[in-house]
């Protein structure tokens, strides 16, 4: 029996692993980096480790300190999480080898599918060698790791060569391996998956199919299981691929097998050999603990000869830090405040408070919903998510409710380029007008002893501006004898947390926290409190390019400096932040007057990085 699990892993994912631990029996072990000293998946486990450095590659890729880690806690039994060395085969075997459990498939599983190439192969799929014109358009793929990371869709030939170096540069940044291939790239089509559970008695379970295809950056956003509107027979030959695939290496534990559906076929894309991100939708909808099948596989017992019933429909949101209207730039910074509704499944590695860093990915939390029919399950998902509590960073929140009420999401006709379609509409501004005059209001409750400060000379109104949704909004209030009004609107009760307002006849409650001195949230909408009066020293010279994220610069494009005429949308640097690289392009074409970034350099969000003159 297993006594004590190091997680491999971080973040949520180390979080949801020692939960099940937690629930039977099992001692805990964390590693952590030094950016991650503080992190909630250090501070709930038993004992944790310290692993020197913040980069990836110098810690949670570290397979020999990781093995040290575990063997030094007392740990029995090693978990990958689902991320990092989940899928190396090399780390598998150091884990057996130092005497531990692997909670895992065999490395030679490992070895014929984790490499993406080796996968084809195995499943009798050819990698594109040389690419033409007639095979466009053409995806460039890392063979490891996963997540999106070192893809690169490529439209026109000229391309090719820039997309194979920044993926290969991607790839070994994210997962220590800058091998990558092209295949075709399938457009219109929907990401299928089907959840494979084995044991080591030969017993292969398929646990239903996922729908993956809303995705950014081909990473994944929402999830729902089971996949909607296939047909029985497409469904049994996804179950019978999967099933060959996993029959095919002498799989054992948990893994996923993930297709691209187009035109009533199923494509094969790639086994995961680990647990999934999404697995949450699978557990809702089957009743099961995964990461707890996981662990009694791992201590040799036998699954049952068939997998119990599903049940209803569930559906998964990931909550990332980023600016889904800016090009998904990542976010960093405090996040005070994480709450949903009862009823919801959250999986998140941070609590209020906790500081979300630019070393690894965005992802804040996961929220599920499981109900009788999809129907209810997304409902249900977009009025938690729209209700929540998201103080911090500029989250995709917003797209997230609007994504599953989208028509063509509720209407199960979604594929991989729904957001290609529809970003623009999905992230256009859409704020409450009240909600500046809501903090307005709250700002001014008990600022004089008397709470009104009025006088029998009629005041001048009081003007407070904010910036809401990119825009600059200005509101007026004042003071009077029966308290705070504001021209049109009926102030219903007014403090420092809780504002109602009543316009129109209709009365509207708004909850308003303050972080810092400018940092207001209202309900959902964020807004920022700006001065009377603007530094007049926060200025920048036209054609500035400021940095969208903090991050690293890993590259300068070839020949680039300060007097080099540059053209419209050219690419001039990448940034590296939260293990996705970010190209910043010319704004316009004309001359490159300065050039303030350097490879290795670590910026801050608006550091000046270049400046482009215009003719």
């Amino acid at each position: 029996m297993i006594s004590t699990v190091l997680v491999a892993n971080r973040g949520e994912i180390a979080c949801r692993v020692f939960r099940t631990c937690r629930e039977s029996g099992i001692r805990t072990v964390a590693v952590h980096s030094d950016a991650d000293e503080n992190a909630l998946h250090a501070r709930v486990a038993d004992a944790a480790v310290r692993l020197p450095g913040a980069a990836s590659a110098d810690t949670y890729l570290r397979g020999d300190l990781i093995v040290k880690a575990a063997v030094a806690a007392g740990a029995d039994a090693v978990h990958p999480g689902y991320g990092f060395l989940s899928e190396n085969a090399d780390f598998a075997r150091a884990v057996t080898d130092a005497g531990l459990v692997w909670i895992g498939p065999p490395p030679e599983a490992i070895e014929a599918m984790a490499s993406k190439t080796r996968a084809k192969e195995l499943m009798g799929i050819a990698p594109l060698t040389d690419v033409t014109e007639t095979d466009l358009p053409v995806l460039v793929k890392a063979a490891a790791g996963g997540g999106g990371r070192g893809m690169r869709v490529v439209r026109r030939l000229a391309d090719l060569d820039a997309a194979l170096t920044a993926a290969r540069a991607e790839a070994a940044s994210a997962f220590g391996d800058g091998e990558v291939f092209v295949e075709p790239y399938v457009e219109g089509g929907r990401h299928v998956e089907v959840q494979v559970l084995a044991d080591t008695h030969g017993t292969v379970w398929t646990l239903g199919t996922r729908d993956c295809s809303l995705q950014r950056r081909h990473q994944k956003v929402i999830e729902e299981a089971p996949a909607p509107g296939l047909s029985a027979p497409l469904t049994e030959d996804l179950y019978g691929q999967a099933v060959r695939a996993a029959r095919a290496v002498g799989y054992v534990g948990a893994g996923t097998v993930e297709f691209l559906v187009a035109d009533g076929r199923a494509h094969f894309l790639e086994m995961n050999t680990r647990l999934q991100v999404e697995h949450p939708v699978t557990e809702a909808v089957f009743g099961v603990d995964l990461v707890a099948l996981q662990i009694r596989i791992a201590e040799g017992h036998a699954l049952d000869t068939d997998p119990p019933p599903a049940r209803g429909h569930a559906v998964e949101a990931r909550l990332y830090a980023e600016d889904p209207a800016n090009g998904w730039a990542p976010q960093a910074g405090r996040l005070h405040r994480l709450a949903v509704p009862d009823g919801i499944r959250l999986d998140t590695g941070y609590t209020d408070g906790d500081d979300i860093g630019v070393h690894y990915d965005p992802m804040i939390a996961k929220a599920v919903a499981h109900a009788p029919t999809r129907a209810e399950a997304v409902r249900r998902l977009a009025g938690a998510l729209e209700r929540a509590a998201v103080h911090g960073p500029v989250t995709n929140r917003d797209l997230l409710v609007r994504s599953l009420r989208h028509e063509e999401f509720t209407s199960a006709r979604m594929d991989t380029g729904f957001y290609d379609r529809h970003l623009a509409d999905l992230t256009s501004p859409a704020p409450d007008p009240l909600a500046p005059l809501a903090a307005a209001l709250a700002d001014a409750h008990g600022r004089s002893r008397f709470g009104g400060g009025w006088r029998n000379v009629p005041s001048q109104p009081q003007v407070k501006r904010y910036a809401m949704a990119g825009e600059e909004h200005a509101v007026r209030y004042r003071h009077t004898r029966t308290g705070l009004t504001a021209d049109g609107v009926r102030v219903v009760h007014a403090d420092a947390r809780l504002v109602v307002l009543e316009s129109d006849g209709v009365r509207r409650r708004y909850d308003v926290a303050r972080y810092g001195d400018d940092r207001i949230h209202v309900n959902t909408t964020t807004l920022t409190a700006l001065p009377r009066f603007p530094d007049p020293t926060a200025q920048h010279a036209p054609g500035s390019l400021l940095a969208p994220m903090p991050g690293t610069v890993v590259r300068v494009a070839e020949g680039l400096t300060e007097g080099t005429t540059v053209q419209a949308g050219q690419p001039l640097l990448w940034l590296e932040a939260m293990k996705m690289e970010h190209r910043i392009t010319a704004p316009a074409t004309g001359t490159l007057t300065e050039l303030k970034a350097v490879p290795g350099q670590q910026v801050t969000v608006g550091s000046l990085l270049a400046v482009v003159q215009a003719p």
